[in-house]
């Protein structure tokens, strides 16, 4: 019995590497530096594909990018229903429930109001549409449209199937909204069901774990085709455009978020940044706010937020809260399209984008791209629909950058109303570390996760 410890333990002691019976152990490359190898080799392999007219590569970019695009879409519709009812049941386990609901929408507009201020600076000082060469006729009427009619009527589904089979997000919220209110009326009789979906949420984050580790694969595609596609010249003529929303986008992310850790939570905005950087950078990749949600809401556990808590804010987040697609970009997109069409805004019009920004942002729904978000407010402004035409060529590169606003936002909000309700784990919060996103995806619960995690002495903000 004891000679198998003895015979094994110098085994165990070999260094990896050394003697005939040992296998040289693969380093494992961390995933931010997968997603960088990912963006480097698709913009190499696009840059080829255009110059030397490759058509088999620019096909072959396209179907890796479309295919992993897909995959995430696959998993939005029911992950967004169960999502929305767990998480409205479990804000019966939370003291003050509707006062961390109100509080929790109070941020989502008011982070919102204040993207939507910038975007609207910015393009003002900047005038995106002058210069760019490109003129009406360039224009092409977009085929996804959105009016304040659509979005009202259309938040009622007809039925119960076609909401899932059309990827109609709003209309899936819609009804696990009200299905989560009516389990939580019904009491001990719908446990039943609140215990099947627990397990169908579970189920769907984990297969959704699989997809997100072939993010860096699905990095190659995307960049790679838009380089093919699009072509440096074209991203030329929307230089001061894309140069607007990434700008936006950093300005709030890395100027607003952060005053408002400091000043209002309190806490430190290195720590925020570090706990959450894998959800920022999935959702750089993903360009999918709901695709990124289990990231999203595990980062923002780890940062301290309590689960109930976190489990409601999160997908309700992941639906509705949108600084990137749903403020600061439309807010540019409206000013350059009018620069284009030769269209005069006034006070009054400006307004009415902060309006539609702030009201309307559940229309993007948390899915790749913002058309009917664009489309709203140039609906509202009665500026031609045909100027989504103009930004839908450079949409897949503004959309990295908007998604990342988007879910550093989501993450953002449910820290601050913890922190303002007093039920932020400080400790934890301060010992958040940016560990790899394949930890995610283990089978050990949060606090497993969290105990295994490095803690470092880090004084919380005054």
């Amino acid at each position: 019995m004891s000679a198998n410890p003895a015979s094994t333990a110098p085994e165990a002691e070999q260094p990896t590497g050394s003697g005939s019976g040992s296998r040289p152990r693969i380093p494992k490359v961390p995933f931010w530096a997968q997603i960088v190898a990912g963006l480097v080799l698709g913009v190499l392999l696009g840059w080829l594909a255009r110059s030397q007219d490759l058509g088999w590569l620019v096909t072959t970019l396209d179907e890796i990018g479309s295919l992993f695009v897909q995959l995430l879409k696959l998993a939005v519709a029911p992950l967004v229903f169960f999502a929305i009812l767990v998480s409205i049941t479990n804000l019966r386990q939370v003291n003050n429930a509707a006062r961390l609901a109100t509080r929790t929408l109070l941020w989502f507009m008011i982070t919102s109001l204040i993207a939507v201020a910038i975007g609207l600076a910015i393009g003002l000082i900047t005038n995106p549409g002058s210069g760019t060469g490109l003129t009406p006729k360039d224009g092409e009427l977009s085929e996804t449209k959105g009016s304040w009619i659509d979005f009202l009527t259309g938040i009622v589904p007809s039925d119960v199937i076609t909401p899932f089979t059309e990827l109609n997000v709003l209309q899936i919220v819609f009804m696990a909204a009200v299905a989560g209110i009516a389990a939580l009326k019904l009491g001990e009789k719908a446990k039943p069901i609140l215990t099947l979906s627990q397990s169908i949420l579970e189920l769907l984050q984990k297969a959704l774990w699989w997809v997100i580790r072939l993010a860096p694969i699905g990095t190659v595609g995307l960049i790679g085709y838009a380089i093919a596609d699009y072509g440096w010249d074209l991203i030329g003529k929307y230089a001061t455009f894309t140069a607007d929303v990434y700008i936006g986008c950093a300005l709030v992310m890395f100027g607003v978020y952060p005053l408002l850790l400091a000043t209002v939570a309190k806490v430190s905005p290195l720590q925020f940044f570090k706990g959450a950087w894998p959800a920022i950078q999935l959702a750089f990749v993903s360009r999918s706010s709901v695709g990124t949600m289990p990231v999203t809401q595990r980062v923002t556990e780890r940062l301290g937020v309590p689960k109930e808590y976190a489990s409601f804010a999160v997908p309700f987040g992941a639906t509705t809260k949108m600084d990137g697609c749903a403020a600061i970009y439309p807010a540019l997109a409206a000013i350059f399209i009018a620069q284009i069409f030769d269209v005069q805004l006034g006070i009054g019009d400006y307004l009415l984008i902060a309006f539609v920004s702030v009201i309307g942002s559940a229309a993007t729904a948390g899915l790749t791209g913002a058309t009917v978000m664009l489309t709203l407010t140039l609906s509202t402004l009665g500026l031609p629909l045909e100027g989504v035409g103009l930004l839908m060529a450079i949409d897949p590169i503004l959309d990295m950058m908007r998604t990342a606003t988007n879910v550093a936002g989501q993450a953002l909000v449910p820290v601050i109303v913890a922190a303002r309700e007093k039920i932020l784990d400080h400790d934890a919060y301060n010992s958040a570390s940016p560990s790899p996103i394949d930890s995610f995806g283990d089978d050990a619960d949060r606090d497993e996760i969290r105990d295994a995690e490095p803690k470092t002495a880090v004084p919380a903000t005054a």
